[in-house]
């Protein structure tokens, strides 16, 4: 007899094929930046959504008496190529649903297409706030987590009376989207923003930008801390070598994948918040999560392994909802206020932009030789109601 683990790659190696899909399956389109400059967020984003099927559903992949089909569609990180993958995975394929994508302007490309279609789009990763803000419609669900609650979450961790930060971002949604998000939330905290400073996404010499940080912060009084948002290729972390330090000048960012947490190590002590770690939330579902990945893959999982997974059990929850139905209106009215279990514990689809509400973390770096990379170390839990998460749609 086969083990349930055989007989799962057999079934997922079977189901992914469109040809053989039936007339009844639940077709569900995975759009994401396979290649490209993103290609690492994308993989893990795969892998946590496969994961979090087979967990869902008890390894059987079906939901409601339907048969799970996974349809994948690269689109390089490229807002046209999104759009059309969009377009394709719900006219050719006939996608009930669909997932994606990696790149915040990738992302938003997709939701008009979602709207004319009328057909459900869950957004995992991209994180920029336009996509449950000013450009969201009501066929887009959010399991990601936005702008808003990564920098909430950071300036609820490092903010606080007497404290100066500048911020050093990418020039694109997903910085502009967290740099104003987070600036919003500082103030409540009683800290001074003295600079925001943004560069292209391709930029490897951060020389000029750091000695502007420097220039801004160096005669504060107080804490005075660098606050960097990034994502993808380059290293603003570079900052560090030329000695802040100096000046008293601190730097600070939030969680991300394990490579990055590497270069982490040259700053022991450094807080921040995290989207995810896997070894900071405690229950079952992440307790299984961790450890059928070391069983798999010889590792833990990462940052948008855990966002894969989510988007998973979102789409198996909203399903069973409406007893199997994929209509759109049923899904919408499932989906909105729904909770269902993640490896972050419980998140909430809010009613009122469709963004799904959750647990963030504050932690510590701590430095260990015998780890490849830095270990965030749990400060506190910050919860749903721990941060006040505005709604930023036109609803």
């Amino acid at each position: 007899m086969r083990s349930w683990t055989t007989a799962l790659a057999v079934s997922v190696t079977v189901l992914a094929s469109v040809a053989l899909a039936r007339a009844d399956d639940l077709k569900v389109a995975l759009i994401y930046g396979r290649t490209g400059p993103l290609e690492a967020y994308a993989k893990q984003t795969e892998a946590g959504f496969r994961l979090g099927l087979e967990y869902a559903t008890k390894g059987s992949l079906t939901v409601a008496g339907r048969n799970i089909v996974v349809v994948t569609k690269d689109d390089q990180g490229k807002p046209d190529l999104a759009k059309s993958a969009l377009a394709e995975a719900y006219e050719d394929d006939g996608a009930d649903i669909a997932i994606g994508t990696t790149s915040s302007a990738a992302a938003i490309a997709m939701l008009p297409v979602a709207e004319e279609h009328k057909k459900i789009l869950i957004v995992e990763p991209a994180v920029a706030d336009q996509i449950t803000g000013d450009k969201w419609n009501r066929y887009i669900f959010r399991t990601a987590r936005n702008s808003s609650q990564d920098a909430i979450a950071s300036a609820v961790a490092i903010g606080g009376k007497d404290v100066h930060v500048a911020t050093l971002a990418q020039d694109y949604a997903f910085g502009r989207d967290g740099v104003a998000a987070f600036k919003q939330a500082l103030a409540t905290t009683g800290a001074t923003l003295d600079d925001e400073e943004y560069v292209p996404t391709s930029t490897t010499d951060f020389t000029a930008v750091a000695q502007r940080l420097f220039d801004a912060l160096k005669d504060k009084p107080g804490k005075k801390i660098v606050w960097i948002i990034w994502a993808g290729a380059g290293d603003p972390f570079k900052i560090g070598d030329l000695n802040p330090g100096r000046y008293g000048i601190e730097i600070s960012t939030g969680g991300n994948i394990l490579p990055v947490l590497a270069g982490y190590k040259r700053f022991p002590g450094l807080e921040g918040a995290a989207y995810y770690y896997y070894g900071l939330p405690k229950n079952p579902v992440n307790d299984w999560l961790v450890a059928e990945h070391l069983k798999r893959f010889n590792a833990p999982p990462d940052f948008f392994t855990a966002g894969g997974f989510s988007a998973a059990m979102a789409l198996v929850a909203a399903v069973e909802k409406t007893g199997g139905s994929t209509d759109s209106e049923k899904l919408i009215g499932a989906m909105e206020g729904l909770s269902f279990d993640t490896p972050k514990g419980l998140m909430t689809f809010r009613k009122e932009d469709h963004q799904a509400l959750q647990t963030m973390y504050h932690f510590k770096i701590e430095v260990d030789p015998n780890v490849a990379w830095a270990i965030p170390e749990l400060v506190r839990e910050l919860k749903i109601e721990d941060m006040n998460i505005p709604v930023r749609n036109k609803r």
